[in-house]
């Protein structure tokens, strides 16, 4: 359940203890920011740091969880988080390096297949081929929004594969996970278990996350300007999340 836009709140400082906080941290849009295309987004000296130093303070307790795959979110945050869930929680890697990935639909081929057609005399449209999950980003061709929303709906009604839909970007992927899921199979386990989880993410993708935290006594973060959400605080942009994770981490 969202709650109403003007019900947020700005984030209050960063707490001084860090012992009772799980931190479950989106990637594009909150680490860093929107590129028009993915593979624009490449690491940063800042964002690194600030991921190591956060995880060894909070004993392992911080996990990226985003739309990327994990060779995706290795590659920009340099491999700075042990613990990490891409595409939407269907690959899952444990802070023991333990990993969870299931086997893909197969509808995903037949969708990468008619995506790129589709995209073939559009120009701006980029497919991504995540192998468990197939997205078409739009952000250099927002005029076809709408196009997209109902080719999404009629690849989705015809193979079974589970919509998401994000910031410029429609993903058909193999069914059965969420952030959300990937937030609560976390805090099943050690380190995760038993602290507070604290899920920042900035778009609808995050919102299953932000219930999760919500329903396991945490609390989700909004990066972005107010909407109706889940989430309980708000921080402006990725510039902001830094600030307040370099807080955490020094506190």
């Amino acid at each position: 359940m969202t709650a109403d836009a003007g019900t947020l709140t700005r984030m209050p400082p960063p707490p001084s203890r860090l012992e009772g906080i799980s931190l479950f941290l989106d990637m594009d849009g909150v680490l860093a920011p929107l590129a028009p295309r993915p593979e624009d987004v490449v690491p940063v000296a800042r964002r690194t740091a600030v991921l190591r130093r956060l995880s060894e303070r909070l004993e392992g307790r911080l996990a990226i969880v985003s739309g990327r795959t994990l060779a995706e979110i290795d590659r920009i945050s340099e491999a700075a988080a042990p613990a990490a869930s891409g595409v939407h929680g269907l690959e899952i890697r444990r802070r023991d390096g333990s990993l969870e990935r299931p086997e893909p639909h197969p509808a995903v081929r037949t969708v990468v297949q008619a995506l790129e057609t589709y995209a073939a005399d559009r120009p701006g449209m980029i497919v991504e081929d995540k192998a468990v999950s197939a997205g078409l980003h739009y952000r250099q061709a927002p005029g076809f929004a709408a196009d997209v929303r109902l080719l999404g709906e009629k690849l989705a009604a015809e193979t079974g594969l589970a919509i998401q839909h994000g910031d410029q970007v429609m993903e058909l992927k193999t069914p059965g996970t969420s952030k959300g899921t990937a937030v609560r199979a976390f805090m099943a386990e050690a380190p995760f278990a038993g602290a507070v989880p604290v899920m920042v993410g900035d778009d609808l993708t995050d919102e299953d996350g932000f219930e999760a935290a919500a329903a396991l006594g945490g609390f989700g973060v909004l990066v972005g300007p107010e909407r109706p959400t889940a989430a309980r605080y708000r921080l402006d942009n990725v510039d902001a999340v830094l600030g307040w994770l370099e807080g955490l981490a020094d506190a």
